[in-house]
C-alpha cells in the first residue's frame, strides 16, 4: 500500500531543496514531513489490515427457502404461503461451525392463527478429522430422502409425499448428539442419541406417529431414542441408504410403556436426465393399546420416476401408498397417485404443478400449484 509518495510531500522535499528557504523554515518543515510521514504508514498498516481481514470467506453467512402453494382439492381451494425459512450458520474456524434454522408456517402465528414459528435446527459440529464429525444440538435425523433436504427447488411435486410425512415423520428434528463418519471412500454412517416421540395413548391421535413429534419444546425425556444410518454412494447421482431407530417408551410415560422401532430404506438415482426416488418405512410398536386399534405397525413405501426435459423443465410421476393402521384387518390404506412438472428458471427458483389422486379413506382428488425458492 502507498508505493508511491504522495504529491504533498513531493511538494515539501522539493522546498527543502531551495536554498532560498532559511533555516528555521528547512527546520519546521522537516519536522512536518516526519509528521506526515509517520500518519502515512499507520493508515498504511490500517488500510492492510483490513484488508487482509476482508479477503476470505465470511466467517457468518445467512441463507433460506420458501414456498407458496395454491391446493384446488375435493377437501376445498386453499392458498397458503406454506413455509418461511432462515438459516444463521457461523465458523468459528476450519473445524468447528454453528448451523441453525428458524422457520415460520402459514405465514401468521399466534394465538388463533394457523402457524407457528419453529426452530429446526440450532446445533455445534465438530470435525475430529477429515472423516470423523461430532455434532450436539437440535438438529434434523439422519432418516429418509427429504428430511434433511427439504428445499423446494430439490424435489418434485407442490406438496412433500405422503409416506415419508405419515410415516417417518418429515419434517422430524430432535435435540441431542451424532457422531458422523466416513469409514472408506462412498461410505457414510450417522449415530445419534436424541430426544423421542411422544405420542398420546387415547383419542383419535393415539399411537399416531406424525403426532408424536416434541420439536425439543420442554419435551419430555423419560426415554431417548437412539438413530442408525449408513449410506453408500458408489458414484454421483446414485445413493443407498438405511436407517433404524430405537425407542424403549414412545409415550415417555413412568406407566405405560411402548417401545418402537422403525426401519426405512431408500434408493436415489440420477443419471443424465432420468431420475429415481423410491422409499420404504415400517414402525412396530410393542403395545397391546396400539394393537388393539391396529396402529402397533405404520408402513409406507413410494417410488418416483422423473425426467429432466432440459436444464429448466422436468415430469415426474410418484405412487404412494401408506398405512397407520396395518396392525389390524380392516382396510385402512391409502394410495395417491401423483403427475407434475417443475420449472427452474433459475437452478434455486422453481414453479410446480401437479395432479393428485388418491384412494381410501382419506379420498381427497384435485391439483396443486407451487412456487418455491433457496438461497
Amino acid at each position: 500500500m502507498f508505493k508511491k509518495k504522495p504529491l504533498a510531500i513531493s511538494m515539501i522535499t522539493a522546498l527543502l531543496s531551495t536554498p532560498a528557504l532559511a533555516n528555521t523554515d528547512i527546520e519546521s518543515l522537516q519536522q512536518q514531513l516526519k509528521t506526515l510521514q509517520l500518519q502515512l504508514e499507520q493508515t498504511s498498516s490500517s488500510v492492510d489490515n483490513l484488508m487482509q481481514k476482508g479477503s476470505g470467506r465470511s466467517d457468518t453467512t445467512i441463507g433460506g427457502y420458501g414456498e407458496m402453494h395454491y391446493n384446488n382439492l375435493d377437501s376445498g381451494k386453499e392458498i397458503d404461503f406454506h413455509r418461511f425459512v432462515l438459516f444463521f450458520n457461523h465458523e468459528f474456524s476450519d473445524r468447528l461451525r454453528f448451523f441453525s434454522e428458524l422457520e415460520l408456517e402459514h405465514a401468521l402465528s399466534g394465538e388463533g392463527q394457523p402457524g407457528e414459528v419453529e426452530l429446526e435446527q440450532a446445533a455445534i459440529q465438530f470435525d475430529i478429522n477429515n472423516n470423523l464429525a461430532v455434532t450436539g444440538g437440535l438438529f434434523l435425523l439422519p432418516v429418509g430422502i427429504i428430511n434433511e433436504t427439504h428445499e423446494p427447488a430439490t424435489f418434485y411435486g407442490v406438496e412433500r409425499n405422503p409416506v415419508e410425512k405419515n410415516i417417518i415423520p418429515t419434517t422430524w428434528w430432535e435435540g441431542g448428539a451424532m457422531i458422523s463418519g466416513k469409514p472408506a471412500p462412498a461410505w457414510r454412517y450417522d449415530v445419534a442419541v436424541t430426544s423421542g416421540l411422544s405420542v398420546s395413548t387415547s383419542g383419535s391421535k393415539a399411537y399416531k406417529i406424525r403426532d408424536g413429534r416434541q420439536k425439543v419444546a420442554s419435551a419430555p425425556a423419560e426415554a431417548l431414542a437412539v438413530t442408525g444410518r449408513l449410506q453408500w454412494q458408489p458414484q454421483a447421482g446414485t445413493q443407498i441408504g438405511v436407517t433404524a431407530q430405537q425407542q424403549d417408551d414412545i409415550t415417555q410415560s413412568t406407566t405405560t410403556k411402548a417401545s418402537a422401532t422403525l426401519l426405512e430404506a431408500h434408493a436415489t438415482l440420477q443419471q443424465g436426465p432420468f431420475g429415481l426416488r423410491a422409499l420404504y418405512a415400517a414402525w412396530d410398536i410393542n403395545s397391546t393399546a396400539a394393537e388393539a386399534i391396529g396402529r402397533n405397525e405404520q408402513t409406507g413405501w413410494y417410488v418416483e420416476p422423473s425426467y429432466k426435459l432440459s436444464e429448466k423443465w422436468g415430469v415426474f410421476a410418484r405412487y404412494n401408498v401408506w398405512d397407520n393402521e396395518a396392525g389390524d384387518n380392516s382396510d385402512s390404506v391409502q394410495k395417491q397417485a401423483d403427475i407434475g412438472i417443475n420449472y427452474w428458471p433459475h437452478p434455486s427458483v422453481v414453479v410446480k404443478a401437479d395432479l393428485q389422486n388418491q384412494h381410501g379413506t382419506i379420498g381427497n382428488d384435485g391439483f396443486n400449484l407451487g412456487l418455491g425458492y433457496q438461497f
